[in-house]
């Protein structure tokens, strides 16, 4: 495994990536960042090395494709985040699985307005909100986002999956050839894999994706020490795809951690149980704090995960 450890951050769009933490996308509200990403495509793709047929409309929900060239290789990044709905009087339910402690800040809007109140618990540890009016049944509510830069590190809310579809922004400047693909409500129990999965398979024959996510550090992936290639989480990918991974994150000396866990899953978990012969493999930076408002991942485990990305989108 190589393992020299770089500290210093190069080419990292901070702007970009505060931007996409920042819409407000929980569950099944997808559409405010399939909005942004449509508006952010149409003005820079311009300036990439192949300008992407964008597919999306209503067969597609609010996914959005980007096609290159002649695709091999499907890159999937989630558009929604973990938060909060709204239910009766000032209930709140959980959208996936949030983690915050009393008092963090939530946001929203409804027919009445902004909203920004803060997240309670009573005594069962029942999620409730604490604002100055009722909010209207329904709506969704998230983290407010404090975007914190230092040396070393991002600390924000939604670096999961925000950070995935930033990385496949960055990977799609100089794609050739490839399918990126922005999906929903993985965060919330999928459903819009399948579907994509049949098409990119039906129309391009396209059979490897890469599940461009988040992932946590633990007792066996730290913080700094590139990024993460999972041999399973609570689905397990085919070992000889993996292995080409590997083969390539060692080919270029790219940084990297091999990560084993019995739990937890991706847009990979959907593929597998689909009727296509996917080939697939969970590859991302490891985070801190994952769902809670301070989400926290080093800067060299983003450049790794990035790089790693540009050179199996040529090679695979």
């Amino acid at each position: 495994m190589a393992n020299s450890l770089k500290n210093n951050s190069t080419n990292l769009d901070s702007n970009l990536l505060q931007q996409l933490c920042e819409v407000q996308a929980t569950s099944g509200h997808e559409a405010s960042m399939k909005n942004f990403l449509l508006n952010y495509v149409k003005q820079h793709s311009k300036k990439w090395k192949v300008k992407p047929e964008i597919i999306h409309g209503e067969a597609f929900q609010d996914c959005i494709l980007l096609k290159f060239g002649k695709p091999r290789t499907a890159i999937f990044a989630h558009m929604d985040t973990v938060g909060f709905t709204v239910r009766y009087f000032n209930q709140l339910l959980p959208v996936g699985s949030p983690d915050a402690e009393p008092g963090a800040k939530l946001v929203g809007h409804d027919s009445l307005g902004t909203i920004e109140c803060e997240l309670e618990f009573d005594k069962e540890d029942h999620a409730l909100y604490k604002f100055g009016r009722s909010i209207d049944r329904g709506t969704p509510l998230s983290y407010k986002v404090d975007f914190r830069e230092s040396k070393k590190f991002i600390q924000t809310a939604y670096l999961d999956d925000r950070l995935g579809i930033y990385n496949a922004l960055m990977v799609a400047q100089t794609l050739k050839d490839g399918v990126i693909i922005f999906s929903c409500w993985e965060e919330h129990g999928g459903g819009s894999v399948p579907y994509l999965a049949d098409y990119v398979y039906k129309q391009w024959n396209v059979r490897q994706a890469l599940i461009s996510d988040i992932t946590w550090v633990s007792d066996g992936v730290e913080h700094g020490k590139g990024v993460a290639i999972s041999l399973r989480d609570r689905n397990i990918p085919r070992r000889s795809f993996v292995d080409k991974i590997i083969a390539i994150a060692e080919k270029h000396k790219i940084d990297y951690q091999l990560e084993v866990e019995g739990s937890g899953s991706s847009d990979g978990g959907e593929l597998q149980k689909t009727s296509f012969p996917f080939d697939w493999c969970f590859v991302g930076a490891p985070e801190e704090g994952a769902h809670t408002p301070n989400e926290k991942v080093h800067k060299h485990d983003i450049e790794t995960m990035n790089e790693l990305y540009q050179w199996l989108m040529k090679e695979l």
